[in-house]
């Protein structure tokens, strides 16, 4: 097996014959790194959303939604977005919009704070963010069982995915510097 195309699950550890790569080590830092942009992307939304989120009056917030859903309400009465939208506007109280708000702001610069360290490949930020991602997750889960959210489980199972991919890459770099590159 030539040194690109590594396995991306080491089988050998449970006693099993390694996988063929379906793709190369190449390959899969490249996806990480375009994960991480996009990641990087959210987080900044979420802080732009958490400011808004402070900022904006909820009758605002509900003349928005009722504006973006209005033609799709027109055309499909029963649209399960639009009216999913229009009552999360029109549901929220203050004391959730300024958790939202915290949550949103909080959310997004520690994320963003993270994926700097993990794009310069600072090996000390990939433990931590797993550490820290991990936690978002352990309390996201714990929110959907009282929210019941939608977005809130779409944005945990973003993490779970980027805190596997944080964890392969940990353990690539890891083993690189362990192991000098041949010249």
């Amino acid at each position: 097996m030539t040194d690109h195309l590594q396995p991306v699950v080491d089988r050998r550890a449970w006693g099993e014959q390694p996988m063929a790569a379906t793709f190369d080590e190449k390959t899969f830092r490249r996806l990480f790194r375009v994960s991480l942009f996009l990641k990087a992307a959210f987080s900044l939304s979420e802080i732009v959303g958490g400011v808004l989120a402070y900022f904006i009056s909820q009758q605002y917030l509900l003349h928005l939604v009722t504006m973006f859903t209005q033609e799709e309400l027109t055309e499909d009465p029963r649209d399960f977005v639009a009216h999913f939208l229009v009552q999360s506007a029109q549901q929220m109280s203050v004391s959730a919009q300024h958790f939202a708000a915290f949550y949103l702001l909080s959310h997004g610069i520690i994320k963003t704070f993270l994926i700097v360290g993990l794009l310069r490949e600072k090996l000390w930020y990939y433990p931590l963010s797993m550490l820290v991602f991990g936690a978002f997750v352990a309390y996201q889960l714990f929110r959907f069982q009282v929210t019941h959210s939608l977005w809130l489980m779409a944005i945990t199972i973003l993490d779970i995915v980027v805190i596997a991919m944080t964890w392969h890459e940990y353990r690539f770099l890891r083993q690189r510097i362990r192991t000098p590159t041949k010249a």
